[in-house]
């Protein structure tokens, strides 16, 4: 066959063929530059919405404030404080500790702190009030040794006056930012159960803001409300979310028993853990956000967990110790005229006796005397059924009332302190009548005699008044968390607290 009687198919020009290459291949890079420039966005947006990057940027605003502030003020007033400007580093160095660690303690770099409220504003000011203190014990004493640094103590305090307005204004800031950028995000709550529900019940009371979305593994309660009509309502298709994690969820909320999870599913909420999002049980959720530890969550192991501060040859006991016995005695010696002029009052309004004494339960379920100035009619001290004292309680005394309300009239106390069956900080000391019913009614509740009880404590401080069995299983849930937690900082965190509770009057 002749060439010319072939059949040719037109081709299409060598120019279209290339475009349409280039087309092709142009998609296919533009597709994959979009899903990194996703990806990268995703990551972007998990490390600003994790808890340490809000810490992060309150400590490198504090640095940058802090450090503007002090040269500033040095520079304005022009007086040769130190030789060297290796000295001007130390002791900027020593403020900046002195202010991270006082901030540090009242939860200054914590996002789940609620820093826009009187509240956190009081605490905030005696922190820095605080951190001025020890700046200038630290910075003194080390001029004693150096009598060629001659730091000026109106720039020092200047300093501080004009930090204590800048860091509250941009940690409100921050908070404001966390707040609006959490506020469209949710958690995704796996079970659908009673745990879920009496989680929903405490969440809903609590000040977080995030939506929850529950999830059922077992898809038998898929379209019903978790809780009631206007609660959210359990939906199913666990795989799914968990893959779509990084569209608007702040975390994931095991609300199951184990053994209900499968072993896939377990795998699936691990690598959730460490590649895309938090994956918190009941008690971490607790811990991290509300502080306390959960009491359906306890079981007869629960000491024998990982995790606990406290133990039998912790170095910190012992120094707690010892801070008690100082300072206790030396409480003792400098309120004596203070013990005086209560005792007479107390005498002159209501008689004798002065100091109220009772049977309260100590470390290890020893019992042991307590003293207190008497802030009730004597007849009303043991001959009532009615174990708690209430708010406005008719038997509180005139005297009495003011000496709760500022917690003066647990200043004997101290007394106890010393002699060691109290410490300065712990669980609150209950009557034994009171530590009987709580026994028979609340399971676990011999955990608390962990540790010796103190004139304050995390439940004192975070809790009212307990005045009822409810209020009795509440403020457990704090001294867990304090068994837990046990340490310096927690204790610091304590002190700040309670120094705030007497200076605004929030005693009873």
């Amino acid at each position: 066959m002749l060439s010319s009687d072939r059949v040719h198919e037109p081709r299409p020009p060598t120019d279209v063929l290339h475009y349409g290459r280039r087309s092709g291949v142009g998609a296919g890079v533009a597709a994959a530059g979009r899903a990194q420039n996703l990806s990268q966005f995703r990551r972007v947006r998990r490390i600003i919405s994790s808890d340490w990057a809000a810490a992060a940027g309150l400590l490198a605003l504090d640095v940058v404030s802090w450090v503007t502030i002090y040269g500033l003020a040095s520079f304005l007033r022009g007086d040769a404080f130190y030789s060297t400007p290796l000295q001007f580093v130390m002791i900027e160095a020593l403020q900046l500790a002195a202010i991270v660690t006082s901030l540090l303690v009242i939860g200054g770099y914590n996002r789940q702190s609620e820093m826009r409220g009187l509240a956190y504003t009081s605490e905030h000011i005696l922190a820095i009030m605080g951190a001025t203190l020890i700046s200038v014990v630290l910075v003194y004493f080390a001029a004693t040794f150096d009598h060629t640094m001659k730091p000026s103590r109106s720039v020092l305090l200047f300093s501080f006056l004009a930090f204590l307005p800048v860091s509250l204004a941009y940690r409100r800031f921050v908070r404001r930012l966390v707040a609006t950028s959490t506020a469209g995000r949710a958690y995704l709550v796996v079970g659908s159960g009673k745990l879920a529900e009496s989680f929903y019940a405490a969440y809903r009371n609590s000040t977080n803001h995030e939506r929850l979305e529950f999830v059922d593994v077992t898809q038998e309660r898929v379209g019903q409300h978790i809780a009631g009509p206007g609660s959210p309502v359990i939906e199913g298709d666990l795989g799914t979310k968990l893959e779509r994690l990084d569209y608007g969820y702040s975390g994931v909320i095991l609300a199951e028993p184990l053994e209900h999870l499968s072993p896939h599913l377990i795998e699936q909420l691990v690598r959730t853990q460490f590649y895309q999002t938090r994956v918190y049980t009941l008690e971490s959720f607790h811990e991290a956000h509300w502080r306390h530890v959960p009491v359906h969550s306890i079981d007869p192991f629960w000491p024998l967990q990982m995790g606990f501060q406290l133990a039998r040859i912790s170095p910190y006991h012992y120094a707690k110790r010892l801070f008690d016995l100082a300072l206790s005695g030396t409480l003792l010696v400098l309120c004596a005229p203070l013990f005086g002029a209560i005792a007479l009052a107390v005498w002159w309004k209501n008689g004798a006796p002065v100091i109220f004494r009772q049977t309260r339960v100590g470390r290890d379920n020893e019992p042991f005397t307590i003293f207190k100035f008497r802030t009730m009619f004597a007849a009303s001290d043991e001959g009532t059924d009615d174990i708690y004292t209430r708010r406005g309680d008719p038997r509180i005394t005139r005297v009495g009332r003011w000496l709760r309300k500022l917690r003066l009239d647990e200043l004997p106390q101290l007394w106890n302190v010393f002699r060691g069956e109290m410490s300065m900080i712990g669980p609150r000391a209950e009557w034994t009548r009171c530590a009987e019913r709580y026994e028979m009614i609340i399971p676990f509740y011999h955990f608390r005699h962990l540790v010796k009880p103190g004139i304050t404590g995390w439940a004192q401080v975070n809790y009212p008044y307990g005045e009822s069995d409810e209020d009795a299983i509440e403020k457990l849930k704090y001294d867990l968390y304090y068994i837990r937690r046990y340490s310096l900082k927690l204790d610091m965190m304590i002190a700040l607290k309670t120094v705030h509770t007497v200076l605004f009057g929030k005693g009873q």
